[in-house]
């Protein structure tokens, strides 16, 4: 294995260390001694090894959450758990370049894009949960239970942790991703046992640690490592797990669903998402042209909310598909360790060849280049981004999530509003989306008529840490981020006192 030069020797130690499992506060191996590599998707290039875990190793973190639960963490007050919590963002902050070395690595983020996350999205959020600790709070009731009077009983409501949640996270934003999982469970009381992608395992991993070094109680927070089809299954069919958080694509959701019945386990999901991106004749196009292309090209188009469907009016749609293929042209494309790349590489080899036949369907179908559209011949997973113009509803790219830099363009006009809105909805998801108007009839129309979860106006994926997040339709289930994200990881107990 070939290490980067100019890595930090913090990150150095870390990748040539033998990388277990976190069970119960330790670092352990497989019962099988299987294991599997992590590649760099810059080069393609081993960067580590993983023990892979099956339903021995699920069980054995399961238990080691159940006692957590009922144990050490049961005893730990709002406020405490609140200053954990903090104390994580702290660290995270201090940890920042190699958390910065390990997600490029892991995951091919361009540097500039690494920073932001680790240096903002991810404390800022976990400062964001430390606020909630200790306002988690039920209520009083003025019910009247088998015919008492006012006065002769008193109901109130608990909000309680629902218990050992299972987590089962994506390999396109590997930190984000895990810290939405940890700072809810943290936040409520819940203990959590996660299995992280197994393309991406490394900040996951690292992270396990720092929580332990806040001063999480050892089973609090567990890390399997595995694949989907034997360590994830058995998460989520397992009879112990209270509540399955898993964030993926749609297909692999539906079975989760099934297997989360045999106990009746709670489950959120936030799945795939193939949100339009609709751009009127009167939208400010300085800033509408590199909006839509980052809505696009963000993360090389490996992210849910990416506004892979634009609709262009008439009027403006040849200087907008100029403007935005200008733009993907000029993003210059290498690794993420490069600090002047601006686009990274996809995640494998599999996930480039599946774009790359997307990009081919469609033009067979009838679509045509503007721009991209080529792997690029170098080491690593690279592709091109890629626009594709004079597409139909029923094209194989505009109708299904190709998780790439693909762009596919529509164009309407003066009377299609109806036909924006229902061409915007014709598809299973229902996740993200956004207007760029001046007018403010038109926005306010638009954002009440797309069945998204979340619609913004001359901005897109308008993430903060305090506005709920998730999914319509086959987006998924359940919200997360601000209040409503913690909803899913509480459980209300009604109780009547009489005298």
């Amino acid at each position: 294995m070939s290490i980067e030069s100019g890595l930090s020797t913090a990150t150095k130690d870390f990748l040539v260390r033998s990388h277990g499992h976190f069970i119960n506060g330790q670092w352990v191996a497989s019962d099988s001694g299987e294991t599997f590599a992590v590649h760099n998707p810059a080069n393609g290039e081993v960067i580590a090894h993983c023990a892979a875990g099956g339903e021995a190793e699920i069980d054995r973190a399961v238990k080691a959450a159940r006692a957590a639960f009922e144990g050490p963490w049961s005893r730990f007050t709002s406020a405490q758990r609140s200053r954990v919590l903090w104390k994580i963002a702290d660290l995270i902050e201090q940890n920042f370049q190699q958390l910065c070395e390990l997600e490029i690595l892991d995951n091919g983020l361009p540097t500039p894009l690494a920073q932001y996350v680790c240096g903002m999205v991810v404390p800022e959020f976990f400062r964001y949960y430390a606020g909630w600790p200790t306002k988690i709070e039920g209520a009083t009731i003025p019910a009247s239970p088998q015919g008492k009077l006012p006065g002769q009983v008193f109901s109130y409501t608990l909000r309680e942790p629902i218990g050992v949640v299972g987590a089962i996270t994506p390999w396109n934003s590997p930190l984000p991703m895990v810290m939405l999982k940890i700072a809810p469970t943290l936040a409520t009381g819940c203990t959590l046992v996660l299995k992280p992608a197994e393309l991406t395992p490394l900040t996951a991993m690292r992270l396990a640690e720092l929580c332990a070094e806040a001063g999480v109680p050892d089973g609090v927070i567990n890390i399997v490592n595995g694949f989907g089809d034997t360590a994830g299954a058995a998460l989520a069919a397992h009879p112990s797990v209270d509540k399955i958080a898993f964030t993926g694509s749609t297909e692999v959701g539906r079975k989760i669903i099934h297997a989360a019945a045999g106990n009746l386990k709670k489950v959120t999901l936030e799945l795939g998402g193939k949100s339009p991106v609709v751009i009127f004749d009167d939208a400010k196009l300085e800033e509408a042209i590199p909006g839509a292309a980052r809505a696009c090209f963000f993360l090389q188009g490996q992210n849910c909310m990416a506004g892979t469907r634009l609709f262009v009016h008439e009027y403006v749609h040849d200087q907008v598909v100029e403007g935005i293929a200008a733009a993907a042209r000029a993003m210059k494309i290498g690794p993420g360790l490069d600090p002047s790349s601006e686009f990274g590489p996809l995640i494998s080899a599999e996930q480039r060849n599946r774009v790359a036949s997307y990009v081919e369907a469609g033009l067979i179908e009838g679509a045509e280049l503007a721009c991209g559209g080529k792997a690029l011949s170098s080491p690593g997973y690279f592709y091109e981004p890629t626009i594709l113009t004079q597409t139909q509803p029923d094209m194989t790219p505009v109708c299904n999530e190709i998780f790439g830099p693909v762009l596919c363009v529509q164009r309407f006009g003066d009377d299609d509003l109806d036909d924006v809105v229902k061409a915007a909805n014709s598809t299973i998801y229902g996740l993200s989306g956004s207007v760029w108007t001046r007018d403010l009839g038109t926005a306010m129309q638009m954002v009440r008529r797309i069945d998204s979860g979340q619609v913004s106006v001359n901005m897109h994926a308008a993430i903060d840490p305090a506005m709920p997040f998730g999914g319509n339709k086959q987006s998924g289930w359940g919200r997360e981020f601000g209040k409503e994200g913690l909803e899913p990881y509480l459980k209300t107990k009604g109780i009547s006192i009489t005298w």
